[in-house]
Protein backbone atom coordinates (compact mmCIF):
# COMPACT_ATOMS: atom_id res chain seq x y z
CA UNK A 1 0.00 0.00 0.00
CA UNK A 2 1.09 3.60 -0.55
CA UNK A 3 2.08 5.40 2.65
CA UNK A 4 -0.09 8.42 1.92
CA UNK A 5 -3.40 8.66 0.02
CA UNK A 6 -3.35 10.50 -3.29
CA UNK A 7 -6.18 11.81 -5.42
CA UNK A 8 -7.86 9.40 -7.83
CA UNK A 9 -6.92 11.72 -10.67
CA UNK A 10 -3.22 10.98 -10.09
CA UNK A 11 -3.94 7.41 -11.25
CA UNK A 12 -5.72 8.42 -14.46
CA UNK A 13 -4.77 9.28 -18.01
CA UNK A 14 -6.43 12.26 -19.73
CA UNK A 15 -9.52 11.88 -21.91
CA UNK A 16 -9.82 13.87 -25.10
CA UNK A 17 -12.78 16.19 -25.66
CA UNK A 18 -13.73 16.60 -29.32
CA UNK A 19 -16.24 18.14 -31.67
CA UNK A 20 -18.10 15.37 -33.56
CA UNK A 21 -18.18 17.51 -36.71
CA UNK A 22 -14.39 17.87 -36.74
CA UNK A 23 -13.85 14.18 -36.06
CA UNK A 24 -16.54 12.57 -38.22
CA UNK A 25 -17.34 15.19 -40.86
CA UNK A 26 -20.85 14.66 -42.21
CA UNK A 27 -21.14 11.03 -41.13
CA UNK A 28 -22.91 9.29 -38.23
CA UNK A 29 -21.22 8.43 -34.95
CA UNK A 30 -21.94 6.22 -31.94
CA UNK A 31 -23.18 8.15 -28.93
CA UNK A 32 -23.34 6.94 -25.32
CA UNK A 33 -25.63 8.89 -23.01
CA UNK A 34 -26.64 8.13 -19.44
CA UNK A 35 -29.80 6.35 -20.58
CA UNK A 36 -27.63 3.79 -22.40
CA UNK A 37 -26.41 2.28 -19.13
CA UNK A 38 -28.07 -0.83 -17.71
CA UNK A 39 -27.62 -0.10 -14.00
CA UNK A 40 -28.43 -3.63 -12.87
CA UNK A 41 -25.66 -5.25 -14.91
CA UNK A 42 -23.47 -2.14 -15.16
CA UNK A 43 -23.24 -2.53 -18.91
CA UNK A 44 -23.66 -0.20 -21.88
CA UNK A 45 -26.80 -1.62 -23.42
CA UNK A 46 -28.48 0.93 -25.68
CA UNK A 47 -26.18 3.20 -27.68
CA UNK A 48 -27.38 5.50 -30.45
CA UNK A 49 -26.14 6.13 -33.98
CA UNK A 50 -26.52 9.87 -34.54
CA UNK A 51 -25.94 12.11 -37.53
CA UNK A 52 -23.23 14.68 -36.83
CA UNK A 53 -25.61 17.57 -37.58
CA UNK A 54 -27.96 16.23 -34.88
CA UNK A 55 -25.26 15.78 -32.25
CA UNK A 56 -26.36 16.94 -28.78
CA UNK A 57 -24.20 19.59 -27.14
CA UNK A 58 -23.10 17.05 -24.51
CA UNK A 59 -21.58 14.70 -27.12
CA UNK A 60 -17.95 15.61 -26.52
CA UNK A 61 -15.88 12.86 -24.87
CA UNK A 62 -13.94 10.44 -27.09
CA UNK A 63 -13.79 7.13 -25.22
CA UNK A 64 -11.78 3.98 -25.71
CA UNK A 65 -12.06 0.35 -24.66
CA UNK A 66 -11.56 -0.06 -20.92
CA UNK A 67 -12.67 3.44 -19.93
CA UNK A 68 -15.01 3.61 -16.92
CA UNK A 69 -18.09 5.81 -17.31
CA UNK A 70 -19.47 7.26 -14.08
CA UNK A 71 -22.67 9.31 -14.20
CA UNK A 72 -22.27 12.65 -12.44
CA UNK A 73 -26.03 12.97 -11.85
CA UNK A 74 -27.90 11.06 -9.15
CA UNK A 75 -24.78 9.28 -7.86
CA UNK A 76 -26.96 7.22 -5.51
CA UNK A 77 -28.16 5.24 -8.55
CA UNK A 78 -24.63 3.92 -9.18
CA UNK A 79 -24.76 4.39 -12.95
CA UNK A 80 -21.37 2.95 -13.87
CA UNK A 81 -20.15 0.92 -16.86
CA UNK A 82 -16.96 -0.04 -18.67
CA UNK A 83 -16.56 0.72 -22.37
CA UNK A 84 -16.31 -2.60 -24.29
CA UNK A 85 -14.05 -3.19 -27.28
CA UNK A 86 -16.82 -2.72 -29.85
CA UNK A 87 -17.44 0.84 -28.59
CA UNK A 88 -13.83 1.96 -28.85
CA UNK A 89 -13.93 5.41 -30.48
CA UNK A 90 -17.51 6.20 -29.47
CA UNK A 91 -18.52 9.60 -28.11
CA UNK A 92 -19.80 9.83 -24.54
CA UNK A 93 -21.94 12.48 -22.91
CA UNK A 94 -20.32 15.08 -20.69
CA UNK A 95 -22.83 13.84 -18.11
CA UNK A 96 -20.23 11.14 -17.45
CA UNK A 97 -16.94 11.43 -15.67
CA UNK A 98 -14.68 9.24 -17.82
CA UNK A 99 -12.00 7.40 -15.84
CA UNK A 100 -9.07 6.06 -17.85
CA UNK A 101 -6.72 3.98 -15.70
CA UNK A 102 -3.00 4.63 -16.10
CA UNK A 103 -0.27 1.98 -15.97
CA UNK A 104 -0.39 1.86 -12.16
CA UNK A 105 -4.09 1.02 -11.99
CA UNK A 106 -5.90 -2.11 -13.19
CA UNK A 107 -9.06 -1.05 -15.02
CA UNK A 108 -11.18 -3.95 -13.70
CA UNK A 109 -10.10 -3.06 -10.17
CA UNK A 110 -11.02 0.59 -10.84
CA UNK A 111 -14.42 -0.50 -12.16
CA UNK A 112 -15.22 -2.49 -9.02
CA UNK A 113 -13.86 0.23 -6.75
CA UNK A 114 -15.85 3.10 -8.24
CA UNK A 115 -19.08 1.06 -8.25
CA UNK A 116 -18.66 -0.08 -4.63
CA UNK A 117 -21.14 0.93 -1.92
CA UNK A 118 -18.47 2.92 -0.09
CA UNK A 119 -17.83 5.15 -3.10
CA UNK A 120 -21.55 5.47 -3.88
CA UNK A 121 -22.24 6.57 -0.30
CA UNK A 122 -19.41 9.11 -0.44
CA UNK A 123 -20.55 10.65 -3.73
CA UNK A 124 -24.18 10.72 -2.59
CA UNK A 125 -23.14 12.59 0.55
CA UNK A 126 -21.23 15.29 -1.35
CA UNK A 127 -23.76 15.70 -4.18
CA UNK A 128 -25.46 19.08 -4.49
CA UNK A 129 -28.97 19.92 -5.68
CA UNK A 130 -32.10 18.71 -3.89
CA UNK A 131 -34.22 17.73 -6.90
CA UNK A 132 -31.35 16.84 -9.26
CA UNK A 133 -28.36 15.82 -7.11
CA UNK A 134 -25.06 15.82 -8.96
CA UNK A 135 -21.32 15.75 -8.43
CA UNK A 136 -18.64 17.35 -10.55
CA UNK A 137 -15.86 15.56 -12.38
CA UNK A 138 -13.46 17.43 -10.12
CA UNK A 139 -15.06 15.95 -7.00
CA UNK A 140 -14.84 12.42 -8.38
CA UNK A 141 -11.23 12.73 -9.45
CA UNK A 142 -10.19 14.39 -6.19
CA UNK A 143 -11.35 11.46 -4.04
CA UNK A 144 -8.42 10.28 -1.88
CA UNK A 145 -7.29 6.74 -2.68
CA UNK A 146 -4.69 4.35 -1.35
CA UNK A 147 -4.68 1.49 -3.86
CA UNK A 148 -2.60 -1.69 -3.42
CA UNK A 149 0.10 -2.70 -5.89
CA UNK A 150 -0.97 -3.63 -9.42
CA UNK A 151 -0.55 -7.38 -8.81
CA UNK A 152 -2.88 -7.23 -5.79
CA UNK A 153 -5.36 -5.12 -7.76
CA UNK A 154 -5.53 -7.80 -10.45
CA UNK A 155 -6.01 -10.56 -7.88
CA UNK A 156 -8.89 -8.70 -6.20
CA UNK A 157 -10.48 -7.81 -9.55
CA UNK A 158 -10.42 -11.48 -10.63
CA UNK A 159 -12.23 -12.54 -7.43
CA UNK A 160 -14.87 -9.84 -7.85
CA UNK A 161 -15.35 -10.64 -11.55
CA UNK A 162 -16.21 -14.26 -10.68
CA UNK A 163 -18.58 -13.23 -7.88
CA UNK A 164 -20.27 -10.69 -10.14
CA UNK A 165 -20.77 -13.33 -12.84
CA UNK A 166 -22.63 -15.56 -10.37
CA UNK A 167 -24.77 -12.63 -9.27
CA UNK A 168 -25.75 -11.85 -12.86
CA UNK A 169 -26.65 -15.46 -13.67
CA UNK A 170 -29.00 -15.66 -10.69
CA UNK A 171 -30.67 -12.39 -11.67
CA UNK A 172 -31.06 -13.60 -15.26
CA UNK A 173 -32.94 -16.64 -13.96
CA UNK A 174 -35.32 -14.35 -12.08
CA UNK A 175 -35.84 -12.23 -15.21
CA UNK A 176 -36.75 -15.38 -17.14
CA UNK A 177 -39.38 -16.14 -14.50
CA UNK A 178 -40.78 -12.62 -14.93
CA UNK A 179 -40.92 -13.11 -18.70
CA UNK A 180 -42.79 -16.37 -18.14
CA UNK A 181 -45.26 -14.61 -15.84
CA UNK A 182 -45.95 -12.00 -18.51
CA UNK A 183 -46.45 -14.77 -21.08
CA UNK A 184 -48.96 -16.47 -18.77
CA UNK A 185 -50.94 -13.23 -18.43
CA UNK A 186 -51.00 -12.58 -22.18
CA UNK A 187 -51.95 -16.18 -22.92
CA UNK A 188 -54.86 -16.05 -20.49
CA UNK A 189 -56.17 -12.56 -21.21
CA UNK A 190 -54.59 -11.27 -24.41
CA UNK A 191 -53.18 -7.74 -24.63
CA UNK A 192 -54.86 -5.70 -21.86
CA UNK A 193 -54.02 -2.41 -23.58
CA UNK A 194 -55.84 -3.19 -26.83
CA UNK A 195 -58.29 -5.64 -25.20
CA UNK A 196 -57.65 -8.12 -27.98
CA UNK A 197 -60.00 -10.68 -26.38
CA UNK A 198 -62.90 -8.19 -26.14
CA UNK A 199 -63.35 -8.59 -22.39
CA UNK A 200 -65.82 -6.38 -20.52
CA UNK A 201 -64.13 -3.35 -18.99
CA UNK A 202 -64.42 -1.58 -15.65
CA UNK A 203 -63.14 1.74 -14.39
CA UNK A 204 -60.57 1.51 -11.62
CA UNK A 205 -62.85 3.07 -9.01
CA UNK A 206 -65.17 0.06 -9.46
CA UNK A 207 -62.52 -2.50 -8.52
CA UNK A 208 -60.22 -0.78 -6.03
CA UNK A 209 -60.05 2.02 -3.49
CA UNK A 210 -57.59 4.69 -4.62
CA UNK A 211 -55.68 6.69 -1.98
CA UNK A 212 -53.12 9.44 -2.67
CA UNK A 213 -50.20 9.62 -0.26
CA UNK A 214 -48.89 12.69 1.54
CA UNK A 215 -45.92 14.10 3.43
CA UNK A 216 -46.31 15.06 7.09
CA UNK A 217 -44.74 18.44 7.83
CA UNK A 218 -40.95 18.43 7.64
CA UNK A 219 -40.98 21.37 10.04
CA UNK A 220 -41.92 18.90 12.76
CA UNK A 221 -39.05 16.37 12.96
CA UNK A 222 -41.09 14.31 15.41
CA UNK A 223 -43.29 13.23 12.48
CA UNK A 224 -40.51 10.98 11.25
CA UNK A 225 -39.21 7.82 12.86
CA UNK A 226 -39.40 4.05 12.60
CA UNK A 227 -43.02 3.16 13.37
CA UNK A 228 -43.90 2.51 9.71
CA UNK A 229 -42.03 2.64 6.40
CA UNK A 230 -42.68 5.74 4.28
CA UNK A 231 -42.56 4.66 0.64
CA UNK A 232 -41.26 6.86 -2.19
CA UNK A 233 -41.16 6.26 -5.95
CA UNK A 234 -37.64 4.83 -5.66
CA UNK A 235 -39.19 1.88 -3.80
CA UNK A 236 -41.54 1.25 -6.74
CA UNK A 237 -39.36 1.99 -9.77
CA UNK A 238 -37.35 -1.23 -9.54
CA UNK A 239 -37.48 -4.60 -11.34
CA UNK A 240 -39.02 -6.21 -8.23
CA UNK A 241 -42.72 -7.06 -8.01
CA UNK A 242 -42.60 -5.99 -4.36
CA UNK A 243 -41.95 -2.67 -2.68
CA UNK A 244 -38.34 -2.37 -1.63
CA UNK A 245 -37.53 -1.30 1.93
CA UNK A 246 -37.96 2.42 2.48
CA UNK A 247 -35.00 4.46 3.67
CA UNK A 248 -37.25 6.73 5.73
CA UNK A 249 -40.14 6.10 8.09
CA UNK A 250 -42.84 7.86 10.08
CA UNK A 251 -43.24 8.01 13.84
CA UNK A 252 -46.48 7.28 15.70
CA UNK A 253 -47.29 10.98 15.39
CA UNK A 254 -46.43 11.01 11.69
CA UNK A 255 -48.50 7.88 11.12
CA UNK A 256 -51.58 9.69 12.42
CA UNK A 257 -50.97 12.44 9.83
CA UNK A 258 -49.86 10.19 6.98
CA UNK A 259 -51.76 7.90 4.67
CA UNK A 260 -51.33 4.15 4.60
CA UNK A 261 -52.16 1.12 2.50
CA UNK A 262 -52.52 -2.46 3.74
CA UNK A 263 -50.66 -5.52 2.50
CA UNK A 264 -52.10 -6.66 -0.82
CA UNK A 265 -52.37 -3.12 -2.19
CA UNK A 266 -50.64 -2.05 -5.40
CA UNK A 267 -48.70 1.21 -5.18
CA UNK A 268 -48.28 3.25 -8.36
CA UNK A 269 -46.01 6.14 -9.32
CA UNK A 270 -48.36 8.90 -10.49
CA UNK A 271 -46.07 11.95 -10.40
CA UNK A 272 -42.56 11.67 -11.84
CA UNK A 273 -39.82 13.79 -13.34
CA UNK A 274 -39.55 11.19 -16.11
CA UNK A 275 -42.89 10.50 -17.86
CA UNK A 276 -41.86 6.90 -18.56
CA UNK A 277 -41.99 6.20 -14.80
CA UNK A 278 -45.70 7.05 -14.68
CA UNK A 279 -47.68 3.88 -14.06
CA UNK A 280 -44.82 1.91 -12.51
CA UNK A 281 -46.23 -0.42 -9.86
CA UNK A 282 -45.19 -2.69 -7.01
CA UNK A 283 -47.15 -4.76 -4.51
CA UNK A 284 -47.14 -4.17 -0.76
CA UNK A 285 -46.45 -7.25 1.34
CA UNK A 286 -46.85 -5.21 4.55
CA UNK A 287 -48.70 -2.08 5.65
CA UNK A 288 -46.88 1.06 4.51
CA UNK A 289 -47.24 4.84 4.42
CA UNK A 290 -46.37 6.67 1.20
CA UNK A 291 -45.83 10.13 -0.25
CA UNK A 292 -47.91 12.31 -2.56
CA UNK A 293 -46.24 11.08 -5.76
CA UNK A 294 -47.92 7.73 -5.22
CA UNK A 295 -51.45 6.37 -5.38
CA UNK A 296 -52.31 3.13 -3.61
CA UNK A 297 -54.95 0.83 -5.08
CA UNK A 298 -56.48 -1.51 -2.52
CA UNK A 299 -58.64 -4.18 -4.17
CA UNK A 300 -62.26 -4.48 -3.12
CA UNK A 301 -63.50 -7.77 -1.72
CA UNK A 302 -63.70 -10.38 -4.46
CA UNK A 303 -60.76 -8.96 -6.41
CA UNK A 304 -57.57 -11.00 -6.22
CA UNK A 305 -54.68 -8.67 -5.19
CA UNK A 306 -52.23 -10.51 -7.47
CA UNK A 307 -54.55 -10.20 -10.45
CA UNK A 308 -55.05 -6.47 -9.84
CA UNK A 309 -51.29 -6.00 -9.66
CA UNK A 310 -50.68 -7.95 -12.88
CA UNK A 311 -53.48 -6.10 -14.64
CA UNK A 312 -51.99 -2.72 -13.70
CA UNK A 313 -48.46 -3.87 -14.52
CA UNK A 314 -49.34 -4.92 -18.06
CA UNK A 315 -51.83 -2.06 -18.65
CA UNK A 316 -49.22 0.65 -18.07
CA UNK A 317 -49.90 2.30 -21.43
CA UNK A 318 -53.52 2.92 -20.46
CA UNK A 319 -52.33 4.58 -17.26
CA UNK A 320 -49.86 6.74 -19.16
CA UNK A 321 -52.55 7.76 -21.63
CA UNK A 322 -54.30 9.45 -18.69
CA UNK A 323 -51.14 11.40 -17.81
CA UNK A 324 -50.79 15.11 -18.47
CA UNK A 325 -48.47 15.94 -21.36
CA UNK A 326 -45.70 17.76 -19.57
CA UNK A 327 -42.04 17.35 -18.72
CA UNK A 328 -43.22 16.03 -15.37
CA UNK A 329 -45.81 13.37 -16.02
CA UNK A 330 -48.78 13.23 -13.66
CA UNK A 331 -51.94 11.18 -13.27
CA UNK A 332 -54.37 12.67 -10.75
CA UNK A 333 -56.43 10.49 -8.45
CA UNK A 334 -59.59 11.42 -10.35
CA UNK A 335 -58.05 10.59 -13.73
CA UNK A 336 -56.68 7.30 -12.41
CA UNK A 337 -60.03 6.23 -11.02
CA UNK A 338 -61.56 6.70 -14.48
CA UNK A 339 -59.02 4.57 -16.34
CA UNK A 340 -60.76 1.57 -17.88
CA UNK A 341 -59.25 -1.92 -17.53
CA UNK A 342 -60.24 -5.29 -18.90
CA UNK A 343 -62.31 -7.44 -16.54
CA UNK A 344 -62.13 -11.19 -17.28
CA UNK A 345 -64.14 -13.81 -15.43
CA UNK A 346 -63.51 -14.39 -11.73
CA UNK A 347 -62.27 -17.94 -12.23
CA UNK A 348 -59.60 -16.80 -14.70
CA UNK A 349 -58.55 -14.02 -12.35
CA UNK A 350 -58.12 -16.60 -9.58
CA UNK A 351 -56.15 -18.91 -11.87
CA UNK A 352 -53.73 -16.12 -12.73
CA UNK A 353 -53.37 -15.14 -9.07
CA UNK A 354 -52.47 -18.74 -8.23
CA UNK A 355 -49.88 -18.86 -11.03
CA UNK A 356 -48.42 -15.55 -9.84
CA UNK A 357 -48.03 -16.87 -6.29
CA UNK A 358 -46.32 -20.06 -7.47
CA UNK A 359 -43.87 -18.27 -9.76
CA UNK A 360 -43.00 -15.50 -7.31
CA UNK A 361 -42.49 -18.07 -4.54
CA UNK A 362 -39.86 -19.74 -6.74
CA UNK A 363 -38.24 -16.35 -7.31
CA UNK A 364 -38.25 -15.60 -3.60
CA UNK A 365 -36.36 -18.83 -2.96
CA UNK A 366 -33.76 -17.63 -5.44
CA UNK A 367 -33.64 -14.26 -3.69
CA UNK A 368 -33.15 -15.91 -0.30
CA UNK A 369 -29.83 -17.13 -1.65
CA UNK A 370 -29.27 -13.89 -3.56
CA UNK A 371 -25.59 -13.17 -3.95
CA UNK A 372 -26.08 -9.42 -4.41
CA UNK A 373 -25.72 -8.48 -0.70
CA UNK A 374 -22.85 -10.95 -0.40
CA UNK A 375 -21.21 -9.44 -3.48
CA UNK A 376 -21.51 -5.90 -2.06
CA UNK A 377 -20.03 -7.07 1.24
CA UNK A 378 -17.19 -8.87 -0.54
CA UNK A 379 -16.61 -5.84 -2.74
CA UNK A 380 -16.38 -3.46 0.20
CA UNK A 381 -14.14 -5.76 2.25
CA UNK A 382 -11.68 -6.38 -0.58
CA UNK A 383 -11.57 -2.77 -1.74
CA UNK A 384 -11.39 -1.05 1.64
Amino acid sequence: MSQQPVSLGRNLDPVRCVSPSELFGDEHFTYIDIGAINREDRLIANVQRIAVQEAPSRARQLVQSGDILVSTVRPNLNTVAMVPGDLDGAIASTGFCVLRANKNLDRRYLFHWVSSENVVRHLSAVATGASYPAVSEKIIKSMPVNFPCIEEQKRIAAILDKADSLRRKRRQAIHLADDFLRAVFLEMFGDPVTNSRKWPEKEIYEIAKVITGNTPSRETPENFGSTIEWIKSDNINTPSHWLTKAAEGLSEQGLRLGRTAPAGSTLMTCIAGTPSCIGNVAMADRQVAFNQQINALTPFEGTEPEFLYGLLLYSKQRIQDASTNSMKGMVSKGALERVRLIWPTADLQSSYAMAFRKITTLCEKQLESDSAPLFSSLQDSLLS
